[in-house]
């Protein structure tokens, strides 16, 4: 083996997913330790006759273990609508009469609602919610859905590139806050739960909460990026608030995330650190359920700040004032690692494409994506 410096992989992060050592993944594919260690690190391009067995022996595409990092395609496009000065924008492209048009993804645009396609109809709920259905979708594209659970927009923005790479998968995407998404995953409705809460006790994000919800399960949590959270506020923040302690001022408004979410805990966690009752604060107790939101609360003029992320304040046009950095993890059942859907979408958490993508948002640290970050036993 060479090295090659155009040759990327993401061999540790599925290993590691997986459970392996170096030196297993070396017994079983036949070669040294030093050999798997080389790889990882980039210092050497395998032959095709190892990547092949290394494919096999993660039960993956030698394609998701490797890739050319190339020069992106660039083309010329006519934007639909005018887009600000000095700031880079995400776009949907599609050819129009022989004219390759961009459509800026902001504010609304960004964060698009859809009429959900249905599997069936169903009737006659039973005590325990089981339900007769006609079916109407194939049962091989049932079979290869992996449900999803959490409050991040970024997650549809994931489950598209997984499609992509996958023809076969599909992503189902429901929304809820971080706790509601855990319970869900206990419950067995989800696959995978997406979560941001933050343990003043333990200084860590998530751990302690799924140690308590999963009881006697096994479960990994595995990073889907780390995200600048903060406070949302009017365009060039002309109320010039700077820290948490300005809500307090009673010509302050602000609108609150509901119970179990991750932007609630976070600003009730600063609010107390800052000494300051919940009560003194304009609008505490008015709730919306999303990031968006709470943006959109914002964009109105309906309140003077909000709780959210960085990318959700740069796509609504909005000052973003910084608070905390959050890490979002994705927690998924040891039981489920081995169903290939759910395996193909963890695939896709290294590939660039995806990192690509949660760059350009704006705020997202993407140098842990797709690492094991915790497992619980």
């Amino acid at each position: 083996m060479k090295q090659d410096n155009e040759l990327q992989n993401r061999l540790k992060q599925i290993r590691t997913r997986l459970g392996l050592s170096q030196q297993d993944l070396a017994k079983v594919v036949g070669v040294s330790r030093q050999t798997i260690s080389g790889v990882e690190s980039g210092q050497y391009a395998p032959s095709a006759t190892i990547a092949l067995r290394l494919a096999k022996a993660l039960g993956c595409q030698m394609e998701d273990l490797f890739w050319l990092e190339e020069d992106c395609l660039r083309v010329e496009a006519t934007s639909a609508q005018t887009i600000p000065v000095e700031q880079d924008v995400r776009f949907t492209l599609a050819r129009v009469g022989g004219k390759l048009m961009a459509y800026p993804l902001l504010g609304e645009d960004a964060f698009r609602t859809e009429m959900i396609p249905a599997d069936g109809e169903g009737w006659g709920q039973t005590k325990n919610n089981a339900v007769q259905v006609k079916l109407w979708a194939q049962t091989e594209t049932i079979n290869q859905t992996v449900a999803v659970a959490g409050c991040t927009p970024v997650l549809s923005l994931w489950a598209r590139v997984a499609e992509y790479w996958y023809p076969s998968l599909r992503v189902y995407w429901s929304f809820a806050n971080s706790m509601d998404a855990l319970e869900r995953l206990c419950r067995g409705e989800v696959h995978i739960a997406g979560m941001h809460l933050y343990s003043p006790e333990t200084d860590s994000y998530n751990v302690s909460f799924v140690q308590e919800a999963v009881m006697n399960k096994r479960a990994v949590l595995i990073n889907l990026g780390v995200w600048e959270e903060g406070l949302l506020v009017q365009l060039n923040n002309p109320k010039k608030l700077r820290t948490v302690a300005d809500l307090a001022n009673s010509n302050i408004t602000i609108i609150n995330r509901e119970m179990g979410s991750g932007s609630r805990q976070l600003l009730e966690y600063l609010l107390q650190k800052a000494e300051i009752p919940f009560n003194a604060v304009q609008g505490f107790n008015s709730v919306v359920n999303s990031h968006v939101a709470v943006a959109r609360a914002v964009a109105s003029g309906n309140v003077d700040a909000g709780v959210s992320t960085q990318a959700v304040a740069q796509a609504f046009g909005l000052t973003f004032i910084p608070l905390h950095k959050s890490r979002y993890d994705l927690v998924v059942l040891k039981d489920y690692l081995a169903e290939t859907p759910v395996q193909q979408l963890l695939n896709t958490l290294g590939h660039p494409r995806l990192h690509s993508q949660l760059t350009a948002l704006g705020g997202y640290d993407t140098s842990q994506t797709g690492e094991v970050v915790a497992t619980i036993e």
